[in-house]
């Protein structure tokens, strides 16, 4: 028999890109066959990637096919603007995704049943739609991000904020029992690039809401335990995650940038629970002030540290200061480009994670254990460090000073707590606990995601 064909559409984001990839991975060993719909962009990193870390497109295997359609954006413009690039994407995508849907269709491949589409691509649903192609909708951060984009009415109708999404009473507010206190000035469409564009991140919101009823299931990459009082407001919204593509860290994920090798093989070398593990993703970006000041708070901590700097996380700083930095640090730290972030946090050696809170990451340290030092950087990061430091109490938070600067003493203070703090660690081993018992055989991430196997399979 034909294998069901499903058609997987991130957000192009590596923080959407990678979830999407675990699931595909886990929907092949379903027996479907997936085609992963990067943009062109986005594709040409992936496939560089791959073919620089070895095997190239082959090592996805041959369940998933890579495609690729234009975001709308020039080549030389800034798509870390994300402004910029919701605005591009959502009004030339759906387009392109016609023109692909009938390429493939002409080419001769098996004709696709289903689209499983982020969220964040409403627009999709409609051209699924159009084709006959029935939807199941994924959302990749925390499912509170998702619940409070839903309750917009309820929010603009209470007056917390404007029908524009901006905040009219400066609070801290909870949107139900067991969530995450949240402050109204760091709503997730309100902190997702320049202020001037940020209407267009909330039109974008609202629509999706609207778009995201086409879906017939909506699953999370989360875990029932995690975000319990999400999932008493949304109980149609499905978690099944901490997703992975696999156990042993083998099957690529549609990284943009090649894996550092090195980084595993230093941890290796490193005694037990004693690694300060810092990684901001692929999208933050410090001024050289803050990168100093962060060097030399990890270098006041005595302890090994592995700091992972993509290319361009500092445009000015002085190469000249890195690579003294580097020389002094070079017994202690070990700064690569990018690694396997869930292989990092699931080492024996790693003691704590300094994070920009990015969903991603979050649920990967939760998954392993690890206790956070919190640092957000934009859009829903603010929700996910109040998860860490209310909710669960796995982690603690840095603190800036008055010029916004994190300063080296702070850094270096709050590692220390982080990492001395036997409540914090225990804490985390009852999430990394209750997360484990979740995706295995019979929990409820599990039982989920044969939910959505047996639609797929309709």
């Amino acid at each position: 028999m034909a294998k069901t064909h499903v058609l997987v559409l991130p957000m192009p984001c590596q923080g959407h890109v990678t979830p999407l990839m675990e699931l595909s991975h886990l929907l092949v060993d379903q027996g479907f066959e997936v085609t992963f719909i990067n943009t062109d962009v986005d594709h040409a990193l992936v496939v560089a990637a791959l073919e620089a870390t070895g095997g190239g497109v082959a090592a996805l295997g041959g369940g998933i096919h890579l495609a690729s359609i234009p975001d709308g954006l020039a080549d030389d413009e800034d798509r870390k603007d994300i402004n910029k690039l919701v605005d591009a994407y959502s009004r030339h995508m759906p387009g392109y995704l016609e023109s692909l849907l009938a390429d493939m269709e002409a080419a001769g491949r098996p004709r696709a049943k289903w689209l499983v589409g982020d969220v964040n691509m409403g627009w999709s649903f409609e051209v699924a739609k159009k084709f006959g192609i029935r939807v199941v909708s994924f959302w990749p951060a925390a499912t509170a991000c998702f619940a409070f984009m839903l309750k917009i009415p309820k929010l603009i109708d209470e007056g917390l904020i404007n029908d524009k999404g901006l905040p009219v009473r400066q609070e801290t507010f909870q949107l139900a029992p067991g969530m995450p206190p949240l402050h109204s000035s760091q709503l997730s469409w309100n902190n997702a690039g320049e202020p001037e564009g940020q209407h267009i991140i909330f039109d974008l919101v609202t629509r999706n809401n609207k778009l995201n009823e086409l879906a017939e299931m909506v699953v999370s990459n989360s875990f029932h335990e995690a975000e319990a009082g999400a999932f008493k407001l949304f109980p149609s919204i499905l978690p099944i995650g901490p997703l992975s593509a696999d156990p042993a860290f083998r099957k690529p994920v549609g990284h943009f940038l090649p894996q550092d090798e090195r980084c595993i093989k230093w941890l290796d070398a490193q005694p037990d629970a004693s690694v300060v593990y810092v990684a901001f993703g692929s999208i933050t970006i410090f001024d050289a002030h803050q990168f100093e000041e962060l060097a030399e708070g990890l270098e006041l901590t005595g302890r090994p540290f592995l700091w992972v700097v993509p290319p361009d996380f500092t445009p000015g700083l002085s190469k000249a200061w890195l690579h003294e930095f580097q020389q002094r640090v070079a017994g202690k730290g070990m700064i690569g480009s990018w690694c396997s972030q869930q292989q990092v946090l699931a080492h024996r050696a790693v003691a704590c994670f300094v994070s920009h809170c990015g969903w991603n990451s979050t649920m990967e340290g939760v998954r392993n254990g690890v206790p956070f030092l919190c640092w957000p950087y934009f859009c829903d990061q603010y929700l996910n460090r109040s998860y860490v430091i209310n909710v669960w109490r796995t982690g603690l938070a840095v603190t800036p000073d008055a010029d916004g600067i994190v300063s080296k003493e702070e850094l270096r203070s709050k590692v220390e707590q982080v990492v001395g703090d036997a409540e914090i660690k225990d804490r985390a081993r009852v999430f990394k606990d209750a997360a484990r018992r979740c995706i295995a055989e019979g929990g409820s991430s599990d039982d989920n995601f044969k939910k959505l196997v047996n639609l797929l399979s309709e």
